[in-house]
């Protein structure tokens, strides 16, 4: 069997497609999930604690609630932005299984997800989000809204 070398792979659109597919079934999981428990009343890892307070630390812009409640895309994917980033990420590289893996972000926790109100984020960037967002409660509407 030999081993898949990203950086030597063709961008393959069938490979584009199963990313695609995982990211949705992902956020499909989640949102099933929050309609249903509190976000307030889940833990996502077992790092959340940890997750959590590197989040404030490092991106302290967002411990302002309204600009965790709804951010723009561009935010995080500037290369200021993405060089911020790969610091926090770096940080959980051992910890997090698939912490680099593609997934959905809502960019506005009062919205479901949607072609307008989602992202493509890595792992890691969903946990901070979402763990600081049910922190803080902005997923609890949601429950009841599936």
């Amino acid at each position: 069997m030999s081993t898949f070398n990203a950086e030597t792979a063709d961008n393959l659109e069938d490979i584009e497609k199963q990313f695609a597919v995982v990211a949705v079934e992902q956020a499909e999981t989640y949102w099933n999930l929050i309609t249903k428990v509190p976000g307030s009343k889940l833990r996502l890892t077992k790092y959340d604690d940890e997750i959590y307070e590197a989040f404030q630390s490092h991106f302290p812009e967002y411990t302002d609630v309204n600009r965790l409640a709804k951010f723009n895309e561009e935010e995080l994917k500037s290369p200021v932005a993405k060089d911020r980033w790969r610091k926090f990420i770096s940080l959980f590289e051992e910890k997090i299984e698939d912490f680099n893996f593609g997934t959905l972000l809502r960019t506005d926790a009062s919205q479901e997800y949607g072609q307008y109100t989602a992202c493509f984020v890595v792992r890691i960037q969903f946990y901070a989000f979402e763990i600081a967002r049910n922190r803080h409660k902005l997923n609890d509407w949601a429950v009841g809204h599936s």
